[in-house]
């Protein structure tokens, strides 16, 4: 017997229809699938609803045929993306530093040695999966400001998927690391202004390596 996608999880509330969403894009902005890869269309619209759609939110687009494909983003839309990301994690870190503590240094500090020693070993995906695991523990730390902390795990599921093709390059991986010392050492001089401008940096970087990707990729 068939569920209706309507039909809501006894568990959670959430419907067949909202987390096949939700599954969708998650698989999309973690790179699961590459730009200009097509999509089968079967039960997209059927199991997804009209009301809400990953077309909708720019994650996917028609094709002149049948079917959907995943978009590559312009360079103008990568550079929106990482430069709302450094206003925003620019003012986190900045937040941070006045709150953390020393145990919470040491556990950053550990996840780069982590991040360091898969580097050195040129295991990339344990690169990603450290640095990612790097910035999850910053952002947790103001996680007691829901709204705030909400924007930025958002936007950082729409910059995961660039970093991911970055960090496939030794280059990108090592700079990525090196930012996050130079984080790392901001907070332990504790001075917010120097917290704000080193993480401002390094999501530029960030940006530029995304850009350079993206450049080679057409």
């Amino acid at each position: 017997m068939r569920m209706n996608p309507s039909t809501k999880s006894k568990k959670n509330g959430i419907s067949a229809r909202e987390k096949t969403y939700d599954d969708l894009k998650a698989k999309i902005l973690s790179g699961h699938f590459i730009p200009g890869e097509r999509l089968a269309e079967e039960h997209l619209a059927e199991e997804l609803g009209v009301s809400r759609t990953p077309e909708q939110d720019g994650l996917i687009e028609p094709l002149e045929s049948r079917g959907f494909c995943i978009p590559r983003d312009s360079p103008e839309e990568i550079e929106d993306l990482f430069e709302l990301r450094t206003v925003l994690e620019g003012y986190t870190l900045r937040i941070i530093c006045e709150r953390i503590t020393d145990e919470q240094i040491a556990m950053l500090e550990a996840i780069i040695e982590k991040a360091e020693d898969a580097l050195r070993r040129k295991r990339i995906d344990e690169v990603f999966q450290w640095n990612t695991q790097f910035h999850d523990t910053l952002h947790s730390l103001v996680a007691d400001k829901r709204r705030f902390h909400s924007l930025i795990v958002n936007m950082r599921k729409y910059v995961l998927r660039y970093r991911k093709d970055t960090l496939q390059y030794l280059g990108a991986a090592k700079r990525a690391s090196d930012g996050h010392r130079q984080i790392l050492l901001a907070l332990k001089l504790k001075e917010p202004e120097l917290c704000e401008r080193v993480m401002r940096t390094h999501i530029r970087q960030s940006k530029e390596d995304a850009l350079q990707t993206n450049r080679e990729a057409i």
